[in-house]
């Protein structure tokens, strides 16, 4: 199978490694230094202990004309670039190519295959509807990320931790394809759960981000910090419980509870979240498909979430556009 990472950051580069020494033919979409050091010294994945280093030679380039028609495309970028990238990834796309949203927040295809809903355009996610009629949500695979991993310089990688993803057909079907996806992402040694409502899992990671990244950005807080300070767990727990009445209003049960997700996500002590390191360092944020998105659902259904709308408000104050956030989605 030809399968290209297109956006081949931290867990792009990771997923990389591991498809190519699992045999699959690989290719990489990167840009800047990362993408000359691939180019020079092939692509290199450091073990979670520093003890093993990986090292591949990949297809790399920054124009997806170079690489052409995949089996499988992987979108690891961050979800808000997504829009700008659906036009240059056409010369990728087959009438068979699955593509796998390995991506935070609602998804751009997320009422595909539903029948107790309408497919409304999220503006939050897919202004226009520019990603559906480009990429075709019959294309889509959606995908759940549970691994960390992080750029240590150009054309290296660590591994932080976490071998598992969640992945599955927008209409729950156990597909030929999704099967093929799955032995694919197996041989390069990873976890993989096929899961038959994939929106499940979307939605318990989307309940966590949805309180911690926006949280941490504002406050300026780890995760053990934010989790120790009461004001700030409260806030927390009533950023997570909108979210959760969201997803109900959606049909779809998130199995855990805020004090669950505080419990778990304390072990990882003073981290920072992804969107607290992009703020840091002066990149564009994912506010939009994590928080804005759930906000925007929440109009749509009639829920009120007073704790998300101040949460919105206040982190796109922080945020490169100058506090221009979309304030029409505040109740």
């Amino acid at each position: 199978m030809k399968v290209c990472i297109y956006g081949c950051g931290a867990i792009g580069s990771l997923i990389a490694a591991r498809l190519v020494r699992g045999g699959a033919e690989v290719s990489v979409i990167a840009r800047g230094p990362h993408l000359q050091a691939i180019r020079s010294d092939g692509l290199s994945l450091v073990s979670p202990d520093g003890g093993e280093t990986l090292n591949v030679s990949v297809a790399a380039s920054d124009d997806p004309n170079d690489l052409g028609e995949q089996d499988v495309v992987f979108l690891t970028l961050k979800s808000h670039m997504l829009a700008d990238i659906a036009d240059s990834i056409i010369p990728m796309l087959g009438t068979e190519t699955m593509v796998v949203t390995a991506c935070n927040g609602i998804p751009w295809w997320y009422f595909h295959g539903t029948e107790e809903f309408a497919c409304p355009e999220l503006a939050s996610v897919d202004p226009g509807r520019h990603l559906w009629n480009t990429i075709g949500p019959e294309r889509a695979i959606g995908c759940v990320v549970y691994t960390a991993a992080s750029v240590v310089s150009p054309g290296v990688v660590r591994h932080v931790f976490g071998d598992r993803f969640a992945i599955g057909e927008p209409d729950g079907r156990r597909s030929e394809r999704i099967q093929l996806l799955a032995e694919l992402m197996r041989s390069g040694g990873f976890e993989i759960d096929v899961d038959m409502n994939i929106r499940v899992p979307i939605w318990i990671k989307l309940v966590a981000n949805v309180a911690y990244n926006p949280v941490s950005l504002i406050t300026g807080k780890a995760l053990d910090a934010m989790i120790d300070d009461e004001a700030t767990n409260g806030l927390l727990t009533a950023a997570m419980q909108e979210a959760t009445a969201v997803a109900d209003s959606l049909n779809i049960n998130v199995p855990v509870s805020p004090e669950y997700l505080h419990t778990a996500t304390r072990k990882l002590g003073a981290h920072k979240t992804s969107m607290l390191q992009d703020f840091e360092a002066g990149r564009s944020l994912e506010l939009e498909p994590i928080v804005g998105a759930v906000i925007e659902l929440a109009h749509m259904h009639g829920v009120a979430t007073p704790s998300l709308d101040m949460i919105y408000r206040l982190a796109a104050n922080k945020t490169s556009d100058g506090g221009k956030g979309d304030n029409s989605k505040i109740h």
